[in-house]
């Protein structure tokens, strides 16, 4: 007759799960806590607050399973709103792509007309100098 294996329980595994705990609860309030530093820098001129706010809301994403789900149903109600927090938040995210994207969507939403030649000569030279910028 043979005998089941008995498991080899590891004394650090309580551990182990206790620091994942403490560190998805440190990445939430330090999430939240940028979340908050950005809603103060909000009022104050340039767009300071909204790169502050969204950084935070990654952090609280990463941590957060209610937060997860939540982005999920966004994505689903909103692709083009969440696309751009998704390639942020990718292991190696493309963040001059990002805002270029994200500059081109506000400038149609400003501009409802066909956009002017002078416009369009400074959004190349822009371009190109991110491109040199970023080689």
């Amino acid at each position: 007759m043979t005998s089941l294996p008995v498991p080899f329980v590891r004394p650090d595994k309580p551990r182990a799960s206790t620091l994942r705990v403490v560190k998805r609860w440190a990445l939430m309030i330090g999430g939240l806590f940028v979340v908050l530093l950005g809603i103060l820098i909000a009022p104050l001129p340039g767009p300071g607050g909204i790169p502050v706010i969204a950084i935070g809301l990654m952090l609280i994403l990463k941590s957060s399973f209610w937060a997860k789900r939540q982005f999920i149903r966004a994505q689903y109600a909103r692709p083009k709103w969440v696309y751009p927090f998704r390639r942020l938040m990718r292991k190696k995210p493309e963040i001059a792509p990002v805002f270029w994207q994200q500059a081109l969507r506000a400038e149609k939403v400003v501009l409802r007309r066909r956009p002017s030649r002078q416009l369009i000569r400074a959004r190349k030279r822009v371009r190109r100098f991110f491109r040199k910028l970023f080689r």
